[in-house]
């Protein structure tokens, strides 16, 4: 067993033969870095001149990267003649499929993925038979395809599988079978390529397939949820045409729809038309046009309105689903714009209207805010009590404990009582944003706060690996760190208990798996780590991730390296194949426009959206575009709320609110997701200092005091 440090990461090889790629190489691969080929083929001629046994493994690193730059001549050529030990053999098997197809010989890569499905793990089973069905398929062997391609889109549905498994079926005859999948895909993925093509064939079939109404509404609301708003009219305009909206209901319906379409496409005064038509429909249908358009006056700042229309939807449709959320926004609203009593009003009222909603936990909280806006903290604080009794397992519950000790410090009461209760909000919740508040708070009052944690994150001093994990530490050896990562999933699935997961999980963390490693702690892990303190499940939760990469970005940009682990934390949970639904991409989860206005500043290429689930640019881009943020705003609370909302917005809240403290400044910064973004950066923040700063405890210090920002600075 040989160990060695790359990409801030401790990688275990099991094995007798020396290292067949280069540590700088498999660095290199690992952070998707551009010469990453190059590398691989260097340590190829170095290998081939030395005579080593591991050719054929360095070959097929070399042949993958090949092949994923699109250069399927060199990948077919190293991957062809390569010879690796019998763990990696079916992984060859599948690569020299992937080249044979894209090469244009769908029979040699059937072959080959027949090798692979023959003698792979379930992890690689599942994808290698995916390939055969496809490979066959395009071979022209559909009814030998079948059986493959109905096993694979039985076990992982999706457009390309069902569409490949509906050619399949139609060759061996199965009419019924090909018309199945083909509604299906036309259904469930109607912004896919494929679900235009399966449409078109469903229609060109004798008799043609008819949509009925609520199946073009299905695919019409899918096309809107995808963000294709004039393909969405136009399917409604099909369903039209054909006369489907024959009842008011129906009408009311596709109103509904076609007015969210409408509003996406910039056409308001015709989206104001049609939910003018779905409010005439029927109750559940009208209710949710009403609130549509008070969410339209919430998103256009018009508060005052908003609040009138959320009013009337409660009051007009209180049996209806939407009743709750407006009955909450109208308090909401009453709080954000400063009406106190009314908001107390508002938030009571609601607690008794809606006995059964999942948000009254978080209307005592917010009702007992406004009691501790108008300083009336006795009240407040009976509000809480009655949060923390009957919702203690609420998420809330370690806020309403800081508050509780807050109220009591803001109404002039002694250390001998806010300090314990401050101390508790330590000791119950140690990992909270709450905690790093009380321990603040007690500073200020010159009492040392007891630490959250009594020891530091540690690495396991075993450095056995789990008998299901060692095919993993084999590809990552390799340099196949995606395959690592597929096998590492299917095994990390089976965990059954706290023991295993521990050693799983630093198993991970030393195959520099971070997110799977991450992901079993959270699953399996929080009672030790955040209840028994335990430091060998802490190192799970918080890694130095590709430690060599953030330090040194962090260094190069002058800006914490624990805030770029506390954004990466919160952003991906250390996954650097993460995209979110607003195409946010990998470790930081940057976004295409931010990237391109980024390469701008540093006068380099703008890089394609693709090379935003690079490791090394991910993290590059985001310590350079957190280095900015903390030059215009001083504060990692305000950095943080730019960074998940954008400059402009933590400009605009710091204006209207910031002469608050930080604590309640926080409280109320209006978007729900950046309110939790903040405080969750700021916990891992001083979590990560604390656990593994060597600054002077000064200088880890939480500033309670809103800065202002900047008027010159980073704005996008």
């Amino acid at each position: 067993m040989r160990r060695w440090t790359g990409a801030g990461l401790l990688t275990v090889v099991v094995g007798t033969g020396a290292w067949a790629q280069s540590p700088a190489t498999l660095e290199a691969v690992r952070l998707h870095r551009a010469e990453a080929r190059t590398l691989a083929r260097q340590d190829l001629e170095s290998c081939k001149s030395g005579k080593c046994a591991d050719a054929g493994r360095i070959a097929l690193l070399a042949g993958t990267l090949a092949l994923s730059e699109g250069d399927v001549t060199e990948a077919r050529t190293l991957l062809t003649g390569a010879s690796v030990s019998e763990p990696l053999q079916p992984y060859l098997a599948y690569y020299q499929g992937q080249a044979h197809f894209y090469a244009g010989d769908p029979a040699a890569a059937a072959e080959a993925f027949q090798r692979a499905v023959d003698k792979g793990t379930p992890a690689l089973v599942s994808r290698a038979r995916a390939r055969l069905g496809e490979a066959l398929l395009a071979a022209g062997k559909a009814k030998e395809a079948a059986p493959a391609l109905e096993l694979a889109a039985t076990e992982e549905p999706s457009a390309e599988l069902l569409y490949q498994r509906a050619q399949a079926r139609k060759a061996a005859g199965d009419a019924a079978g090909e018309k199945a999948d083909l509604k299906t895909v036309a259904l469930r993925y109607p912004a896919h390529p494929y679900g235009a093509e399966a449409l078109a064939k469903l229609e060109a079939q004798k008799p043609a397939l008819k949509l009925t109404l609520a199946e073009h509404l299905q695919r019409a609301r899918g096309l809107l949820d995808a963000g294709e708003a004039k393909r969405t009219l136009e399917e409604l305009e099909k369903a039209e045409a054909a006369k489907l909206a024959r009842t008011k209901q129906d009408k009311a319906q596709v109103a509904l729809v076609r007015a969210q379409a409408l509003y996406a496409t910039g056409k308001r005064e015709e989206a104001e038309q049609a939910l003018a038509v779905a409010r005439q429909g029927p109750p559940a249908v009208a209710a949710e046009a009403a609130y549509v358009t008070a969410r339209r006056a919430l998103k256009s700042d018009d508060n005052e309105k908003a609040r009138e229309l959320m009013a009337s939807v409660e009051k007009t449709w209180p049996q209806e689903n939407v009743a709750d959320e407006a009955g909450f926004y109208v308090g909401w609203l009453d709080l954000q714009g400063g009406r106190f009593e009314e908001a107390v009003k508002s938030f009571t009222a609601f607690d008794q209207r809606h006995a059964g909603s999942r948000k009254r936990d978080e209307a005592m909280w917010y009702r007992s805010l406004a009691h501790i806006r108008l300083e009336q903290y006795g009240k407040a604080r009976e509000v809480l009590d009655t949060l923390v009794d009957k919702f203690s397992r609420s998420s809330l519950v370690p806020q309403a404990r800081y508050w509780s000790a807050r109220s009591h410090e803001l109404e002039g009461a002694k250390v001998d009582v806010t300090g314990p209760a401050y101390e508790a909000v330590i000791t119950g919740a140690p990992n909270s944003y709450y905690a790093l508040l009380a321990s603040e708070r007690l500073r200020e009052l010159g009492r040392q706060p007891p630490a959250a944690f009594p020891e530091t994150p540690k690495q396991l001093e075993s450095g056995e690996v789990p008998p299901e994990l060692k095919l993993a530490v084999a590809l990552t050896g390799a340099g196949l760190f995606s395959d690592a990562a597929e096998e590492v999933q299917s095994r990390t699935s089976r965990i059954r208990n706290q023991e295993q997961a521990l050693a799983f999980a630093h198993a991970l963390l030393r195959l520099g798996e971070y997110g799977h490693a991450h992901a079993v702690a959270a699953r399996h892990l929080w009672g030790r780590a955040f209840g028994a303190r335990v430091p060998e499940a802490l190192a799970a939760f918080y890694p130095r991730a590709f430690a060599n990469a953030v330090e040194s970005e962090a260094t190069r940009y002058q800006v914490s390296p624990f805030l770029v682990w506390a954004i990466m934390r919160r952003e991906s949970a250390f996954r650097p194949e993460v995209a979110s639904a607003a195409d946010a991409r990998g470790l930081m989860q940057v976004i295409p426009p931010t990237a391109r206005a980024i390469a701008k500043k540093l006068a380099e290429p703008e890089p394609a959206p693709a090379e935003l689930f690079s490791p090394s640019l991910s993290i590059r881009y985001g310590s350079w575009y957190l280095s900015q943020l903390m030059k215009r705003f001083s504060h990692p609370a305000l950095a943080a709320a730019a960074y998940n909302a954008g400059p402009d917005a933590a400009v605009k809240w710091v204006k209207e609110k910031g002469a608050l403290p930080l604590d309640l400044f926080v409280e109320e910064i209006p978007f729900r997701e950046t309110r939790g973004y903040v405080k969750q950066v700021l916990a891992d923040l001083y979590l990560y200092q604390s656990f593994y700063g060597k600054e002077a405890a000064a200088s880890q210090r939480l500033s309670l005091t809103v800065p202002s920002p900047a008027t010159e600075g980073v704005s996008f």
